[in-house]
């Protein structure tokens, strides 16, 4: 390993990776790999998709064995079979993905398989629930413990998934992208519990893409590439120097869009799209906005705004009350996604596990979902052409695989998220949505991703794009809309659109959003618009929003 960093902050060391080797049928996942972790210290686990973090990291919780290679804890050689070998050793793992039963209470997640008993050996519920609230309080969550799981949003999920690794008491606690689903409020909640256990003597391997966090929190880094542990360096380090040590080469953009001269003639308008919702009002109304040949426009806001829900709405997932989508002038059907595919429209959803990918089928599979019919003459699928497309997108996506025939599930996030994306390219689709396309993936392949956004607009086609990433929505949009509570609050182009004026748009009342009269977002004569640059937004006009619009 290169930059070895002596100058090594926290206690006595707590755990210690030597060496350690995994391969899976096709594939070295790890291979030689170094790591040392410290009581009071976070030490950060950086490197692409891909690299081997995950593999790592499931071998300290249990889930994997070394083919070769020494793991040792309080300096003794150990052995982790299992989840509970892991809870032994005082090993806590937070996930990505929740490890949490939805039809359970809160209080029964966090205790789940180490409920508190009576002297009877009954459940005490009343001990349980009383612990629970402890914790929750020390997670800054304000839910009750008797709140089923199924009832949270993701970001409390992810606050219960927290309470219930301290539940162990553990030493070593590692997270893997815990804020890639949290507000920045919520991300500093977060990092303000890190720094206690930190102060506690608590050791902390943190996985996270956002390189801003690392010097933020970070005390250590060791960088991962290609299995191998390439490099450990102080969490200073400059940021080009971290991702030249991920990926092995400079980036030149982090943001590399190649805005379009002049915009061709709209592929997609939305017109006074409103889908009632409970007493508590719309879930969104009167949205208006088009989408120009060529173009990427960015649709930002914060968490519940309704950016997804509009997105769902327009491609057919969810069905609306009023209004209007056309694709190339013409209506298409409500709640029919079969018609938006036919008229060229794709979407990436934001959940790829839960809807965008079918995990257990091959990516051969998956990438040619998509055009299942078109490769279906007389009820037989022509597996050879099937093939042959795969290979292509596999090829042009630079997949990380062993083969077509990889089951998706055993991808990493960000290769997965190339092949949910890659189906897509194996249709006619005209205008691509993308909802929050880069979350939970690395630098790397967020520029690839921005690389193939830029072919797509170059080709005439054009994309949506949904992200809770400000600097990429501004720094890949060439218009970016704003909404407020379930109404569009206004636009912005790339020139005036910065962190201010997006987020002045974002926190206007809901009496404040706007809508405009010709059916789209863009500001026309009559509008307020602001002289510096910050924000401007359309005038509000209520009989807008139904305009040409028939109410079911």
């Amino acid at each position: 390993m290169t930059g070895v960093n002596d100058d090594v902050p926290g206690g006595r060391e707590l755990l210690r990776v030597e060496g350690v080797t995994k391969s899976f049928p096709g594939v070295r996942a790890l291979d030689g790999v170094d790591l040392t972790l410290r009581a009071g210290e976070v030490h950060v686990l950086l490197g692409e998709n891909g690299a081997g973090k995950s593999t790592l990291i499931k071998m300290l919780s249990g889930a994997h064995r070394p083919d070769e290679g020494r793991l040792l804890v309080d300096g003794d050689e150990v052995t982790v079979r299992s989840a509970q070998d892991a809870e032994r050793l005082g090993i806590a793992t937070i996930y990505q993905e929740f490890n949490l039963v939805p039809g359970l209470t809160v209080a029964e997640n966090i205790f789940l398989g180490r409920q508190p008993r009576t002297r009877l050996g009954l459940v005490d519920k009343k001990t349980m629930r009383t612990r629970a609230a402890e914790l929750l309080r020390r997670v800054r969550l304000d839910v009750s413990p008797n709140t089923p799981v199924a009832e949270l949003g993701i970001a409390r999920l992810q606050m219960v998934e927290i309470a219930k690794a301290l539940s162990l008491d553990a030493r070593v606690l590692i997270m893997d992208e815990p804020t890639a689903v949290l507000t920045s409020e919520e991300v500093e909640t977060l990092f303000e519990i890190v720094r206690e256990l930190r102060d506690a003597g608590v050791g902390i391997i943190f996985i996270t893409h956002h390189l801003e966090e690392i010097g933020a929190l970070g005390d250590r880094v060791t960088v991962l590439r290609d299995g191998r542990s390439v490099a450990e360096v102080p969490a200073s380090t400059d940021e080009d120097e971290l991702i030249r040590l991920m990926v092995g080469r400079d980036i030149a953009e982090q943001y590399p869009r190649r805005r379009p001269d002049e915009p061709g003639a709209p592929l997609l308008r939305v017109r006074g799209l409103t889908r009632n919702g409970t007493t508590a009002g719309p879930v969104f109304e009167g949205i208006d906005f088009e989408v120009r040949a060529g173009e990427v426009v960015g649709l930002a806001g914060l968490v519940g705004a309704g950016r997804t829900e509009v997105v769902r709405a327009v491609f057919g997932v969810d069905r609306y009350d009023a209004g209007t989508v056309e694709i190339d002038g013409k209506e298409l059907a409500r709640g029919d996604v079969r018609a938006a595919m036919r008229a060229g429209l794709g979407l990436v959803p934001e959940d790829r596990k839960g809807q965008g990918l079918v995990l257990d089928a091959s990516l051969q599979d998956n990438l040619t979902l998509a055009r299942l019919d078109r490769d279906t003459r007389g009820g037989l699928v022509d597996r050879g052409a099937q093939r042959r497309e795969a290979a292509t997108a596999a090829e042009r996506l630079k997949v990380r695989m062993s083969g077509l025939g990889q089951s998706a599930r055993t991808l990493s996030g960000g290769n997965q998220q190339k092949i949910v994306i890659g189906k897509w390219l194996l249709t006619d689709t005209r205008l691509l949505i993308l909802d929050e396309p880069t979350r939970g993936i690395d630098v790397g392949a967020k520029v690839e991703i921005y690389h193939l956004i830029n072919e797509l607009t170059a080709a005439g086609r054009a994309v949506l794009m949904i992200s809770s990433d400000l600097p990429e929505v501004l720094g890949m949009s060439d218009r970016v809309l704003v909404m407020s509570q379930g109404r569009l609050a206004g636009e912005l182009s790339a020139d005036e659109a910065t962190q201010d004026a997006v987020m002045e748009l974002a926190l206007q009342a809901p009496g404040a959003a706007s809508g405009n009269t010709d059916g789209t977002a863009k500001n026309t004569s009559g509008t307020a618009s602001s002289t510096n640059g910050t924000a401007k937004s359309t005038k509000h006009h209520d009989e807008s929003a139904m305009e040409g619009s028939d109410v079911h």
